[in-house]
């Protein structure tokens, strides 16, 4: 027997409510969407934080942005191995199927994806170096990162500094779908690195020329 049980009441009176005023309200344009299809202009690889809402930041419209969440928004490289690879799949139909114009990777602050890797890096956290452990395996796409920051000595500096290396990691993975590459080279596709102070409510993009990170 599968182990699922019903709603709680209260996402259930939740949903009830969103029924009864946004989705009546918006009917005609749910409707459009189901029978049309998606359309959305960019791609978001946010973190799975329940702080971060890129819809919310961006006062993004249903059908505009193409989500995609995982621990600390990291990208893997290009790895063709026919093995199950969840943000892989879903960076090559928003670029393939859905052609979107913009791919936006958005790091934040207080990332506990991020704390678990600086923990494991720096010999804090076993449990996350055994192989049987998701977090970690995960978390050492993010391992040159840590070399690049590990001889910060302010600890809430060497984090945020962490964080934008997640960021940063990813812009660069992105580069080696050859998929991606060519429609950035192509000039049909943009690439963006975002960090969210989650505490200020600051938006700092990545400047490549410059490279660094600026206030928005």
């Amino acid at each position: 027997m599968r182990s699922a049980k019903p709603l709680p009441g209260s996402l259930v009176q939740r949903y009830h409510g969103w029924k009864a005023t946004t989705f009546a309200d918006n009917a005609a344009w749910y409707r459009r969407l189901a029978l049309e299809g998606q359309r959305p202009r960019a791609m978001v690889i946010s973190c799975c934080d329940s702080r971060v809402n890129a819809a919310a930041i961006f006062g993004a419209e249903q059908g505009e942005f193409f989500m995609h969440r995982n621990i600390a928004n990291l990208v893997p490289p290009n790895e063709p191995d026919g093995l199950h690879h969840g943000t892989s799949a879903a960076v090559e139909y928003a670029v393939r199927s859905l052609h979107v114009a913009q791919i936006i990777v958005l790091g934040h602050s207080h990332c506990g994806g991020v704390k678990g890797c600086e923990e494991m890096c720096s010999g804090h956290a076993p449990e996350l170096e055994e192989r049987s452990s998701y977090v970690g395996r995960w978390m050492d796409l993010l391992r040159p990162g840590w070399e690049a920051v590990r001889d910060i000595a302010d600890e809430p500096a060497r984090l945020e500094a962490l964080e934008k290396q997640a960021v940063l990691i990813s812009l660069d993975n992105l580069m080696t779908f050859p998929f991606v590459a060519s429609a950035v080279e192509a000039g049909d596709l943009a690439l963006h690195g975002l960090w969210n102070d989650i505490t200020e409510g600051v938006l700092e993009i990545y400047d490549a020329p410059g490279d660094r990170f600026v206030p928005l």
